[in-house]
């Protein structure tokens, strides 16, 4: 059985008084008549492993049916853009015990949902069976509520089919890190350090970013999400890469800093320093029942502490991460969950968990086994909150401004690997990228 009929057996026991039905994604335009590269929707990949585009998954609970349907496309179909696999070709693809094309789906419905209490759909597969003629739905609540929570739950926590499709994406993206830190040097432009990471992860066959690709050098690494990529790499700069491929739609997410001349300078190994000890003792502590929000606010004080330490804050620990300080140069979170989705589900309301006041993240949850997260601390040096007069009033007495704006040059650095709660001891980390000093060094080729 491949991970995906267990993810459909899964949901049918979460949900069993009704029908589950779940359209996939249809390719759209970009312009013209030009689309879009087609991506499947991360909820259909995860029941189905499918990722041909406008396909529909029917599950009916009671009578233990599983039915995929797939297009009928016609000669110009297949003179255009090549055959799409039949109903015997998907059923032993995709591990369906019936497979069908899509003008059967409502008949199939009409004879499914008799005596059925609920439809389990999402709002876009609802609106495409209200276009159904003849499909009588009205009395069948919709339920996409519920079925968004049963599938925020069971996605939570990866199965081990999951963790082998991250760890080959995580395998692939490592290969094309080390090809991208060999590859950087002074005059080359942010886009050359690009083209060297993701032409390597598609000549290993992942077609697929998870994200559009982060190579930001110099100064446009204190953007956090910087995604010109056009700037020319100068010498002296750190450059930040946060990248990854995703393999079905299972990604890797991981960023690494490192010296465009290849070696870190006394500032650059100072601040280094502060944001790989933080990221080391973080994974050592991901364990389970640890609330993220707990160690994100440890993290912060991690942070303060080495910043303390180099003259640019001041005052104690704890009220610099209180008055939110430390904020000024570590501003996101410490971790996200990772999925289908690159910032993926925190399972559902059954384990949200109240944010701290004093913690401002998003990611607020207990952390259980099998739950695949990031880990990435940071300091940058970002002009607009550095500059900003409200906040050098608010911080006057915490915040070497001085000092700071010195370090407006720098831009920025993030260390970020991918890592799997175990049941006990420290998690297991995906990621295999250079980033001990000496071993950074060594990768660019210069050390």
């Amino acid at each position: 059985m491949n991970p995906f009929q267990r993810h459909r057996q899964a949901l049918a026991s979460r949900l069993p008084d009704g029908l589950i039905v779940l359209a996939g994604g249809s390719r759209v335009l970009r312009n013209g008549d030009v689309p879009f590269p087609f991506r499947q929707k991360s909820d259909f990949l995860y029941l189905t492993g499918v990722e041909e585009p406008d396909c529909v998954v029917l599950i009916d609970p009671r009578r233990k049916a599983q039915t995929l349907f797939i297009p009928k496309v016609d000669s110009q179909h297949r003179v255009w853009l090549g055959p799409v696999p039949g109903p015997a070709q998907a059923r032993s693809r995709y591990g369906f015990p019936r497979a069908l094309h899509c003008d059967r789906l409502a008949a199939e419905i009409l004879r499914a949902k008799r005596g059925c209490r609920a439809l389990y759909a999402d709002r876009d597969t609802l609106a495409k069976l209200g276009k159904l003629k003849g499909l009588g739905l009205r009395g069948l609540p919709g339920r996409p509520a519920a079925l968004r929570d049963a599938l925020d739950e069971l996605r939570a926590v990866k199965s081990p089919g999951e963790i082998a499709l991250m760890e080959t994406a995580s395998r692939v993206s490592g290969g094309a890190f080390r090809a991208a830190m060999r590859a950087v040097r002074p005059g080359m432009a942010e886009y050359e350090v690009q083209a060297v990471f993701e032409s390597a992860c598609l000549k290993q066959g992942l077609r697929h970013l998870a994200f559009s690709s982060i190579v930001a050098a110099g100064r446009n690494a204190a953007v956090l999400h910087y995604h010109h990529n056009d700037a020319t790499i100068r010498g002296g700069d750190l450059v930040l890469l946060d990248a990854g491929a995703e393999r079905l739609g299972y990604p890797a997410d991981i960023t690494r800093t490192f010296p465009a001349n290849g070696r870190f300078t006394r500032r650059q190994r100072d601040i280094y320093s502060i944001v790989l000890e933080t990221q080391k003792a973080m994974i050592d502590r991901a364990r389970p029942g640890v609330v993220s929000a707990d160690l994100h606010a440890k993290s912060m004080t991690m942070i303060a502490e080495g910043l303390k330490s180099l003259g640019l804050l001041k005052g104690g620990t704890a009220g610099l991460v209180e008055n939110g300080a430390v904020r000024l140069f570590y501003p996101h979170g410490l971790a996200h969950m990772l999925g289908l989705d690159v910032h993926d589900s925190a399972g559902g309301r059954k384990r949200k968990l109240p944010n701290p006041a004093k913690v401002p993240v998003r990611f607020v949850a207990k952390l259980e086994p099998g739950f695949a997260i990031t880990v990435e601390p940071g300091i940058y040096f970002i002009e607009a909150l550095l500059r900003d007069p409200a906040l050098r009033r608010k911080h006057r007495g915490s915040v070497d401004f001085a000092r700071a704006d010195g370090f407006l040059d720098f831009g920025g650095v993030r260390i970020e690997d991918d890592i799997v709660i175990r049941p006990d001891g420290p998690p297991r980390n995906l990621t295999d990228v250079p980033k001990e000093i000496d071993e950074v060094e060594a990768a660019c080729g210069r050390g």
